[in-house]
């Protein structure tokens, strides 16, 4: 089967704040289309447990701020089509995962996204930057967020996306859109490298699963390549 460019398919790039003790305090989701951010959303989100003073101190997000808003739930929609339309992208994927899955332990049915038409209800694959970059750049000394993009020289680029896009006061690290922003500038900066803009869906997959996974070939095994 003929597998498009990544540069041609929809990514949805999503970041939590919150936790399993709080529940899900704030959310940004960042579209991407042939290679472009072109759509966003973002809000604060009605706490269902404790949120600690260590999470205020990371996330700025205190119960009074959050108490107005309707819980995540009410986002089921925003969600679910985001997974029918494209795979789900984060950096370090497993907590945005975890978070979704508290809410929703399953999406509906939606592609796998593998190349051969099949149906799952899991929020996964996931892109994961956490793992991506650093799996197909060497010398890297950290998988940080913010190391990455400073590593990249990507701080500008980010920044300008943040002034358009973020509301204002939640415009920096720690923040859901901003860090949701910044996982998709990584996945937006590979098309400057020549050797990865004709690279399948798959690929960004396949470099996302654990080293382990990537040497065993399991993706390969599907013959997909």
């Amino acid at each position: 089967m003929l597998s498009l460019p990544w540069t041609n398919e929809t990514i949805h790039f999503l970041d939590f704040e919150g936790n399993a003790t709080s529940g899900i305090l704030e959310y940004g989701l960042v579209t991407m289309r042939r290679g472009k951010i072109v759509e966003v959303s973002t809000r604060l989100c009605r706490p269902n447990g404790q949120i600690r003073p260590e999470d205020i101190a990371l996330h700025g997000i205190t119960a009074d701020r959050a108490a107005p808003f309707p819980p995540v739930q009410e986002d089921w929609e925003t969600f679910a089509q985001a997974r029918e339309s494209g795979p789900l992208a984060a950096h370090f994927a497993s907590t945005e995962n975890s978070l979704l899955k508290s809410v929703w332990p399953y999406p509906r049915q939606a592609p796998d996204f593998f190349g051969l038409g099949e149906m799952i209800s899991e929020w996964g694959p996931w892109i994961d930057t956490g793992r991506l970059i650093p799996a197909i750049f060497d010398g890297l000394t950290s998988a940080k967020l913010e190391t990455l993009i400073e590593a990249f020289d990507l701080q500008e680029t980010l920044d300008h996306y943040a002034g358009e896009l973020c509301p204002p006061d939640r415009s920096h690290y720690h923040c859901a859109l901003y860090d949701a922003l910044a996982s998709a500038v990584l996945v937006e900066n590979l098309k400057n490298y020549p050797e990865f803009t004709n690279k399948p869906l798959l690929w960004l997959l396949e470099h996302s699963s654990p080293e382990k996974t990537r040497r065993r070939g399991l993706f390969r095994q599907r013959n997909l390549f």
